[in-house]
């Protein structure tokens, strides 16, 4: 508790300053410009800067108090910094390719698999379990995993509040499963996480008065791959497939992405485009009407946006935190949930969007 309020407190603080600078100084700033785009006013979009500095203000606090946890926290906080790194440049910049922060990623979870011992070394199945012994297999899967959700929680970073939110959601159930466990350094880094996330939340959503960027996408993305991994691996109790149905809508939203990018559409699966599902729920479901004053009603949209996906994310969240060490259910929820996303989608992208998701224009 002691952590979750100060990673609170410094975060928002922290996030506080970095608005003034960046109004005064000019970094880092997204005009709404491009096929992703939502918003009319320039904003700062380096709040991971925030997240990243209260997580570690609040793991040398947790370390002090707790010396143990130093061997997982310092190893962990380096290997995301790889990451966040790569992000927080792209923030500055502009000028960092997704293929160079797809490798820094990549190299973050190599880097975990040997310092954290965070590998994928076996896959549950209802009455028993593949083991995953040899490296060569093991190293290249961990890395696409972990480097996955990394680049997942970026691309479902499209609207106020939206990544922030689902994240928190899915960190406070590794922090639950933790506890159920006894995985001390999981459930504090889960709470830090979350905490953090949180006091920049308050200066996210509902009005946007700072991003996340790529820097804290890929911060909050890596740390969320990397706990998941680390939680079912150490404690075999946990299902594998806890992690996957806790992590599936992130994961999903960007395995179908890539497959309409390169399959349906026959183009690279790295170039944006501004058909996710959250992309179409703003258009086609929530209908506020643009009058003159547009920018307002831009914002309003936006805030509007978010919720429907929060909803969609604890579809999967609430049952994988309630059967997380039921494998047959989490298998039948993946299955139910990557159903359910395939429906509305082809619905909504025929126009044909159910009635009971529209939002009548006022």
């Amino acid at each position: 508790m002691i952590s979750f309020l100060l990673s609170f407190i410094a975060s928002a603080f922290l996030t506080l300053l970095v608005i003034k600078e960046s109004r005064l100084h000019g970094p880092a700033l997204d005009n709404g410009a491009g096929a992703q785009k939502v918003h009319a006013h320039r904003v700062a979009r380096i709040g991971g800067l925030s997240i990243f500095l209260a997580v570690a203000l609040s793991s040398a606090v947790a370390v002090w108090r707790n010396p143990a946890l130093g061997a997982w926290l310092a190893p962990l906080l380096l290997c995301s910094a790889v990451a966040f790194t790569g992000g927080l440049l792209e923030d500055y910049t502009n000028r960092v390719s997704p293929q160079r922060r797809l490798l820094l990623t990549m190299g973050a979870a190599a880097l975990g698999f040997f310092l954290l011992d965070a590998r994928i070394d076996r896959i549950d199945w209802p009455f028993s379990a593949l083991a995953l012994s040899h490296w060569w297999l093991t190293l290249p899967l961990t890395v696409l995993a972990v480097s996955g959700i990394a680049n997942a929680v970026n691309i479902i970073d499209g609207f106020n509040g939206l990544a922030g939110v689902v994240c928190i959601c899915m960190l406070l159930s590794l922090a639950y499963v933790a506890l159920q466990v006894d995985d001390t350094f999981v459930l504090v880094a889960a709470v830090m996480v979350a905490g953090a996330t949180a006091g920049f939340l308050v200066w996210n959503y509902p009005v946007g008065l700072i991003f996340l960027g790529d820097g804290g996408a890929y911060f909050i993305g890596f740390m969320l791959g990397e706990l998941a991994l680390l939680l079912a691996m150490r404690n075999p109790a946990v299902s594998t497939w806890y992690a996957a149905l806790l992590l599936i809508y992130p994961a999903f939203e960007t395995l179908f992405s890539v497959y309409r990018r390169l399959v349906v559409r026959g183009k690279s699966p790295i170039i944006p485009d501004g058909i996710h599902l959250h992309s179409l729920i703003f258009r086609r479901v929530v209908q506020w009407a643009v009058g003159p004053q547009e920018a307002r009603a831009l914002l309003r949209r936006n805030a509007m946006t978010s919720p429907y996906l929060w909803l969609l994310s604890l579809s999967a969240v609430i049952p994988a935190t309630l059967f997380w060490h039921h494998t047959g259910i989490l298998i039948g929820c993946c299955l139910v949930f990557i159903a359910a996303y395939l429906w509305i989608y082809v619905r909504l992208v025929r126009f044909k969007a159910p009635r009971w998701l529209i939002m009548r224009k006022k």
